[in-house]
């Protein structure tokens, strides 16, 4: 019902003309009171009222946005406070919640910008330590201020690690103190609106990684929420039974109680529709639907719950799941499938990673690599796909240069192998994804109180003008790479013995569509190798990660244009001569 006609709609602190609602589920409390500055923390002066379904309500004039506030909530004999579930902001994790109204923010006409998927670059990031200073926590404002870096190097998108509030002032995110708000040491939701917009007016799309497979597992008041538990577990919003455990402790949500379902579809929606995000990750899916007892049917069905809902009232946005199962059903949209956009791919990074670290040539698969660049849920665009990623480059695993060299992450072969990596994720079927400061050559491992060492994007600014030109090949900005977003692919040659791999791409074939990509695994330079081509006459060569343009320490070989003769190779109508250097990426396509 909506404001002047009886009980407001919605959850929480419900802002109107004529002060502020609230509502709360606690189906085990016998009295509920909200306290707070507007009846200066007085447990009696605004009782809420039993609507007779769990929830309770009252209608408080002299509230207004801005104020702090609780609930209080007795059961029996006990009596205590509780943060608001869907506080929409809090003074931090053990605070307070502050009464937010999402309308009061000017969008200044901004929208969501989700582009075409088969176009998107992603760029993960961790507020906290992607534009810090030494001591500081990093905050929305400081992405803002390096958003035309972004911009210039050439990403669409950027997934932002977790932004729920959560204990303390440095995390990674993944322990989701209060789902609803939007953590106060990185500036709170006003904050997290202005990099929205900011990165809209650039271009820039913002996907919210989104955590649902626990909760907390410290600084949670929904803990016992309302006095009430069995086997001594999490209450009315938690499994109270062996389904509760994960690798967090005893935090999955109850994914079958018709409230916690509506809880935590109503979070993800509010991030695309009050955020203006353009899609949504959510962190390991597997969590949800499975446990060391067996399956959790009901999981599977609030992620689809989810994506139909994403699908339905948000199209064009993007939902993504880290399953890393190799599950088709993930992105399946039948009856069976989780109906998620895309996923995350460990059949790419694993195998890729592999070969790309292996410290001798003998140890490289091509084979291995074809099968990790073609694998395939149905769509080329139904996989995320990257060699680094916030987990790939911590918990015992560094970044790639550090994995290949850790004596000299910025030698030679670090830098050789590591730019091969970044050609086969820009040039393979999927969405390419890179980790903040992956293009400068970022070494060690991901730490949140560690932050981006920014003077490398002068020390390599060749190897991030090689990502960027990648990233433009990827995106067709110079109309002779299209195939590069179709679902075209022909993995036609994999050498084992010369760890040689070349492949084609396109989208409709022809001149400015059809990419041949060529990839020498190897510490041995190679002249006039022959391959297949799709189609006679001139290929230009539009991309060597070996030029001496992007490090000093290239440029041993030169490679060049080719022509293609109407004479068959590895199943393909004509052939080639190519020239590559060692562990270097080439890309070929024709004139429009």
């Amino acid at each position: 019902m909506s404001e002047g006609t009886g009980h407001w709609d919605g959850m929480g602190a419900i802002v109107g003309e004529a002060g502020v609602a609230f509502r709360v589920w606690a189906p085990h409390a016998t009295a509920v009171s909200v306290i707070g500055d507007f009846n200066d923390w007085s447990t009696d002066a605004d009782p809420l009222a039993s609507e007779g379904n769990g929830y309770w309500y009252a209608h408080v004039p002299e509230a207004s946005a801005g104020q702090q506030y609780k609930f209080w909530l007795t059961n029996g004999d006990n009596s205590f406070a509780r943060i608001d579930p869907y506080a929409r902001a809090v003074t931090n994790s053990v605070g307070n919640g502050i009464i937010y109204e999402h309308s009061h923010y000017d969008w200044e006409g901004d929208s969501a910008h989700c582009p075409p998927h088969n176009t998107l670059v992603i760029y993960e990031m961790h507020v906290g330590s992607f534009n810090q200073g030494d001591g500081e926590v990093g905050g929305f404002d400081d992405v803002v201020g390096r958003l035309d870096y972004l911009k210039e190097l050439g990403v669409n998108a950027i997934q932002v690690m977790p932004v729920t509030e959560f204990a303390g002032d440095r995390s990674w995110g993944y322990n989701p103190a209060h789902i609803f708000a939007v953590e106060s040491a990185y500036g709170g939701p006003d904050a997290y609106k202005n990099l929205v917009k900011e990165a809209h007016r650039r271009g820039i799309a913002v996907i919210q990684d989104v955590v649902y497979n626990h909760f907390g597992p410290s600084d949670l008041d929904l803990w016992q929420f309302d006095g009430w538990s069995e086997n001594d577990k999490g209450g009315i919003y938690f499994y109270n039974d062996d389904r509760s455990a994960t690798p967090w402790g005893d935090t999955r949500p109850d994914y079958g109680r018709e409230e916690v379902r509506r809880f935590i579809r109503d979070n993800a929606l509010m991030w695309l529709r009050d955020y203006h995000v353009d899609g949504l990750r959510l962190d390991m899916t597997p969590y949800m639907y499975t446990s060391d007892g067996g399956d959790i049917p009901e999981g599977w069905s609030l992620l689809r719950w989810i994506t139909d809902s994403v699908r339905a009232e948000f199209p064009g946005r993007i939902t993504i799941a880290e399953d890393l199962h190799g599950l088709d059903a993930i992105t399946a949209e039948g009856p069976e499938g989780a109906g998620f956009h895309s996923q995350w791919d460990a059949e790419f990074v694993h195998p890729v990673r592999a070969a790309l670290t292996a410290s001798d040539d003998e140890h490289r698969s091509v084979p291995a690599i074809a099968a990790a660049v073609g694998h395939s849920y149905g769509d080329a665009f139904s996989r995320v796909i990257y060699t680094e990623s916030h987990d790939e480059v911590a918990n015992g695993k560094a970044r790639v240069p550090q994995e290949i060299e850790p004596e000299n992450a910025t030698g030679w072969p670090a830098q050789k192998r590591s730019t091969v990596g970044a050609a086969l994720v820009m040039t393979s079927p999927g969405i390419p994804m890179i980790f903040q400061g992956q293009e400068a050559l970022e070494g060690g491992w991901f730490r949140d109180d560690v932050p981006l060492d920014w003077r490398r994007t002068s020390d390599f600014r060749g190897i991030i003008n090689l990502y960027a030109d990648l990233i433009s090949l990827r995106q067709d900005r110079w109309g002779h790479s299209r195939g590069l977003q179709g679902h075209g692919r022909n993995f036609f040659h994999a050498n084992d013995d010369d760890n040689l791999l070349a492949f084609h791409r396109w989208e409709e074939h022809g001149p400015g569509d059809d990419v041949v990509v060529v990839v020498n695994l190897s510490a041995e330079s190679y002249a006039d190798y022959r391959i297949g081509m799709p189609s006679p006459g001139l290929w230009k060569l539009r991309f060597n990660s070996d030029s001496p343009d992007y490090s000093a320490l290239f440029g041993d070989t030169d490679s060049f244009d080719v022509e293609a003769f109407e004479e068959g190779h590895d199943g393909l109508p004509c052939h080639a001569a190519v020239t590559i250097a060692p562990y270097s990426a080439l890309i070929y396509s024709q004139d429009a």
